[in-house]
């Protein structure tokens, strides 16, 4: 029983640890899809519903 607990503990420090490495790319992802989205909004093909 205390291996199941030993492997559990060792899964969960390696998803912080890895979530901690994927923050920085998430953040650009999520930066990169806000500009789009302006330049999207700015350009008027934000709007839905034009081409029906």
């Amino acid at each position: 029983m205390s291996l199941l607990w030993l492997l559990v503990i060792v899964l969960v420090i390696l998803a912080v640890a890895g979530g901690a490495a994927v923050h920085n790319l998430l953040w650009l992802v999520l930066i990169v899809a806000l500009v789009l989205a302006v330049f999207a909004l700015m350009s008027g093909r934000g709007r839905t519903g034009t081409t029906v």
